[in-house]
């Protein structure tokens, strides 16, 4: 085992499956010899040499373009998009050709080689440009997985598994935690299963459940209901598409109670679909409706970046209204 923050689990994630797999490429803007604008690829290409971790140009449509050519030739493809509001130019790229290879093929080729990393969410100060979370843009789309950790143990292992899963995989990176969020992680090889959500904390009276940085938010208001007497079940989604549907649902069934913390804005986000599944699986367990704290349908401010981020405070107070409902 050893110590590492966020970044540094990833750092060794991709160099372990560039080590394994000579096929594997990784590229981006930046991610050569720069290491990337948040040091992500720090040392990757003085390793693996520069033509398997090399710069593309400043076009991220171009890049999902290309990525798409090299897994449809069957290279392990690792493209970096530098921050998640800019991989709206590549939508179609993602959503109309990656997502569809597949299927419009009749399974005779795909993508299924390529992973797409990307940073997310606010907590930098970053602004309406470099702060958003969309992840619920792509859960719409099959065809894709959608993957988000909440530390360096699960980074790592969850980005082994995306790398190596036969379908095109998007990992959302909370980027407040890659120097914040520490721990130990093993130093061998390893995978995390794609579509299962990890149960953080047991507990009776309610279920929190969220994905990524958020997970430590509810954990903090959790901690806060527990002085209260509540008893507070965590619950780290990890995986948004697929998501696990039953472990939700039997947490559910047992606390009667759900909360759902996400940092994207409330309406759409991907806490709607949760919610709406799990009224159709859990309603006649439920105790009180099922509550979703989200950040302000508006563009992420930067000024007001707390008042405009679901924190613990916030959360806690749900809670407490989920409880005297």
């Amino acid at each position: 085992m050893s110590k590492m923050n966020l970044l540094q689990a990833i750092n060794n994630a991709l160099d372990i499956a560039m080590t394994k797999d000579k096929n594997a490429l990784c590229f981006g803007e930046d991610v050569g010899h720069f290491g990337g604008v948040f040091r992500a690829t720090n040392k990757l290409q003085e390793k693996h040499g520069k033509t398997r971790c090399f710069n593309t140009p400043l076009t991220e449509q171009g890049i999902l373009g290309f990525a798409n050519g090299l897994a449809a030739q069957g290279t392990t493809a690792i493209a970096e998009i530098q921050f998640a509001d800019y991989i709206f130019p590549a939508f179609d790229q993602i959503v109309n050709e990656a997502a569809k290879f597949r299927y419009r093929s009749g399974n005779e080729f795909n993508v299924g080689s390529l992973t797409v990393r990307t940073p997310y969410g606010g907590g930098i100060n970053g602004g309406l440009y470099h702060s958003q979370s969309p992840e619920a843009y792509f859960t719409h789309t099959p065809g894709l997985k959608v993957v988000v950790p909440r530390n360096p143990e699960h980074a790592k292992g969850l980005l082994l598994a995306s790398i190596r899963d036969p379908n095109p995989v998007l990992f959302f990176e909370p980027k407040k935690l890659y120097r914040s969020s520490i721990g130990e992680v093993p130093d061998e090889d390893y995978e995390l299963p794609l579509g299962k959500a990890d149960i953080v904390k047991e507990g009776k009276d309610i279920t929190l459940l969220a994905w990524g940085a958020q997970v430590e938010v509810i954990e903090m208001a959790a901690d806060m209901a527990e002085k209260d007497g509540i008893s507070c079940e965590i619950v780290d989604l990890r995986s948004l598409l697929p998501w696990d549907r039953d472990t939700v649902t039997q947490s559910v069934t047992k606390t009667g109670r759900l909360l759902i913390n996400h940092e994207a804005p409330k309406t759409s986000g991907f806490g709607a679909e949760i919610a709406a599944a799990i009224q159709e699986t859990c309603f006649l367990h439920l105790e009180s409706p099922i509550v979703r704290v989200a950040g302000l349908d508006t563009p992420f401010p930067l000024i007001l970046e707390k008042e405009y981020m679901p924190d613990h405070l916030k959360t806690y107070e749900a809670i407490k209204a989920s409880m005297a409902y």
